[in-house]
């Protein structure tokens, strides 16, 4: 290229002040424009994500509603007053929404102090959880009212009532004075001793061969007559006993070597 040619592309664009600000104003104008669109595009792609994770969360607060629901479906028949607590779940987590959510124990688990609920969805998004819950059972059970010895038999005098939360027990507690009334101590024990299964024997109420007394009442009358017990048994069980006729009559046996009869 010659130096006439460049001059005139030179020429082309006069370098007057005017024409100077003319196109800086044009340049500035276009970079404007194109923060703006940028800025715009950047602002939609991040809004739109956020907003549907938001409308598909599953709500935590309906499911430790599910969870207490569930717990205290489970402990219907208890003994005592039943209260359940759902302990608190991550909020940090981030569950599909489930219009369907199944709850279970895990195997081996009860609905009896410190637990665990499972919590599952299957659809639109398979999960699960476990929330950690607290099932109390305030109810009543027996103690020993005084020193026991091995191989006595309790009496009403034997045992008390005190109450307490029965979750905090060892199995086998009982719950009834007339669970325990009539059975034998198995091993020695101090006043307050909480009563066990294992530690009461039952005791027959009646023993093979023995001479019982059949009775039965009703409106206005009583009948009751001897007989021979062609078996032992125990408090509240049916026994077979022979009267003089030779006649085998079933009743229930009770304390004192007495056989109810019922006609």
């Amino acid at each position: 290229m010659n130096t006439r040619q460049l001059q005139f592309k030179t020429n082309a664009f006069p370098r007057t002040r005017v024409s100077q600000y003319w196109l800086c104003a044009v340049f500035g104008a276009g970079m404007l424009f194109s923060a703006l669109i940028v800025a715009d595009e950047v602002k939609v792609a991040v809004v739109k994500p956020a907003a549907g994770l938001t409308a598909s969360k599953q709500s935590l607060a309906v499911v430790k509603s599910k969870v207490a629901e569930f717990l205290t479906m489970q402990t219907i028949g208890y003994p005592g007053e039943v209260s359940v607590q759902v302990g608190a779940i991550d909020p940090n987590l981030r569950l599909a929404a489930c219009d369907d959510l199944q709850l279970f124990l895990p195997n081996g688990s009860r609905a009896w102090g410190k637990t665990s609920v499972g919590v599952q969805c299957q659809a639109p998004s398979k999960w699960s959880i476990y929330v950690q819950s607290t099932v109390k059972v305030v109810g009543n059970y027996l103690v020993a009212a005084a020193p026991l010895a091995q191989g006595q038999v309790l009496s009403d005098y034997d045992v008390m009532v005190v109450k307490g939360d029965l979750t905090h027990l060892p199995a086998g507690v009982f719950t009834e004075q007339t669970q325990a009334i009539g059975r034998s101590v198995q091993i020695s024990m101090t006043a307050g001793t909480v009563l066990r299964q294992e530690m009461l024997k039952v005791t027959p109420v009646v023993l093979q061969g023995q001479t019982v007394k059949l009775f039965t009442s009703g409106s206005g009358f009583s009948i009751s007559a001897e007989g021979q017990a062609l078996a032992k048994a125990n408090e509240g069980q049916v026994i077979q006993v022979k009267v003089a006729s030779g006649k085998v009559i079933s009743g229930i046996a009770r304390q004192g070597g007495q056989v109810e009869v019922a006609f």
